[in-house]
Order: C-alpha cells, then structure tokens, then sequence
C-alpha cells in the first residue's frame, strides 16, 4: 500500500501498537519463568492451549462465525479440538521407540531442576502466556486492519519492546557486566532472537493475520511440536515414539479440518456475494478462461 493510501498515524493506533510490544513483553516474561517453575515439557503443552483462546476471542470479537447448523463451523470447532488433543498426545504419551538414537544424558540436570520447581504457579504462568499470546493475535489483527502498514507497525512495536524490555532488564539486573556481550553462543542467542524469532517471524505472522485472520495463524501453533519432535531426534538423540506419531496424525487431522471449513466458509461467502450480482462461481471460472 502507498503511502497516499494509507491512512494517518493516529495516538489510538500508536497506543494499540504500544499494547502490543507489552503483551510481547509479558508474554515472554511469563513463558521464562513459568518454565523455570515448571519444565519445557509443561511449556510446550500449555502453547496448545492458543488455538482454543484464540478461537474464543475470535468469536467474541467477532472475527470468526459460529453456527453449530453450518458444517463449516463444526469442521473449524471439531479441528481446533482435535489438533489440541494430538498436540497433548504428543507431548504426555511417547510410547514405544520406533527409531532408536544415542541418547544426550540431560535427566539428571532435568530432575534436579523439577524438584525445585513450583508445578502449579509455573502452569498457571504458562497458560497466562497462552492467553496473552491469543490476546497479541487479536489486537494484532485489529491494528493491521485498521492500519495495513506491516513495517510501520513492525517498527514502533520493536521500539516500544526495546523500551519495555530496557526498563525490566534495569529493574531485575543488578550486575553491570551481564549486559556485556562476549562472542560466545550468548551472542548467537541474541542476534537468533533480535532478527529471526522477533522482526521476522512477527512481521511474517503480521502479514498472515492479515491476510487470513488470527484462527489461521493460530491453528500452526501446535505444528511446532512435530518440528520439535524431529529436531530433538535429530540433534538431541530423543527416541522417536510411536505417540509421537499418533499424534502427528492427528495434529494434522485437525489442521486441515479447520483449512477445510474456513475454505468453504469463503467459498459460501463469495458464491453469495457473486449470486447478488447475478452470477455464479461456475459463470466467473468460465469467463476466467
């Protein structure tokens, strides 16, 4: 969009994007400690939980249509339950090795970090950042669609996190020389999560939510635990399980429930909107060739 066509930059958008780099900041301050309190394996299950909250923040919002008589609206239901349910499989339930690698001995560095964790506040903190990040989603769709400028927004968000993140870091860090960056895998750590885990991935999620809506962005969250499962067989040594694939499967049955009803829920809206105009979806594709 041009800069012609886009409209101004107002305080309300200004202060909405604000909004946005603080839930950035509380949910990653919420995600570290709750898995210090907790574990990765309790972290990873909780992030499940995004496509539900999103879903009902859609719905409340407005974003997304449920009719429990329209077969699209069951398909998008049933799947987010479904794709949350494999994505629990595969988190709780490893089964039988199906392909064995050596494994890295972390268990008792693990053990000793459980027994030390407080379980039931490091689950509420991590479910707290499945909301916050179901809440980024919504508040992002509604600023893109208010101010479709993608690196405008992008820009002032890194700003005022940058800000926000300065202040916690003033409050909580009292040594001088931990903020000394030395070339070392804290320095990889920092630039990884400056360019790809934060410009990258949120001006990509931006333009999807965008485009397609929080419900789509969110419904690829429970994807990154087959990613996981295969990265940490790969340079970890985990043993591939066999719920690891069980629930594989039914992550992506879910999914592409969800793909399918949003599909026909856009296929149902244009035939509408074409019938109103006296023609059809058939009489567009055959004018098309």
């Amino acid at each position: 969009m041009s800069r012609s066509e886009r409209p101004s930059l107002t305080f309300s958008i200004l202060f909405r994007i604000f909004l946005l780099a603080l839930l950035g900041v509380l949910s990653q301050i919420f995600a570290y400690v709750g898995i210090e309190f907790s574990s990765p394996m309790l972290g990873t299950a909780m992030l499940n939980l995004i496509p539900a909250f999103t879903f009902i923040l859609a719905i409340i919002f407005r974003m997304e249509k449920l009719d429990w008589r329209s077969t699209s609206s069951l398909a998008k239901s049933l799947g987010t339950i479904v794709s949350i349910a494999g994505a629990f499989v595969v988190t709780f339930y490893k089964g039988p090795s199906l392909l064995k690698t050596s494994s890295i001995a972390l268990w008792p560095l693990q053990q000793l970090l459980f027994s030390k964790s407080i379980w039931v506040v490091g689950a509420f903190l991590l479910a707290a950042e499945a909301f916050i990040i179901s809440a980024w989603y919504i508040l992002q769709t509604l600023t893109v669609r208010s101010f479709p400028a993608v690196f405008t927004i992008m820009f002032y968000s890194c700003l005022f996190g940058t800000i926000l993140s300065a202040f916690c870091c003033l409050l909580e860090v009292e040594d001088a020389s931990d903020w000394q960056l030395r070339l070392d895998v804290g320095l990889v750590a920092v630039l990884y999560s400056a360019i790809v885990a934060t410009v990258f991935q949120s001006s990509l999620c931006m333009w999807c939510l965008w485009k397609a809506g929080p419900l789509f962005v969110s419904m690829f969250k429970p994807l990154a635990i087959i990613f996981a499962v295969v990265l940490d067989a790969i340079f970890l040594g985990e043993n591939l399980g066999l719920g690891s694939l069980i629930g594989a499967t039914v992550i992506v049955t879910g999914f592409y429930a969800v793909m399918w009803g949003k599909a026909k829920e856009e296929y149902i809206t244009d035939d509408k909107e074409l019938g109103s105009s006296g023609l059809s979806v058939e009489n567009v594709r055959l004018l098309q060739t």
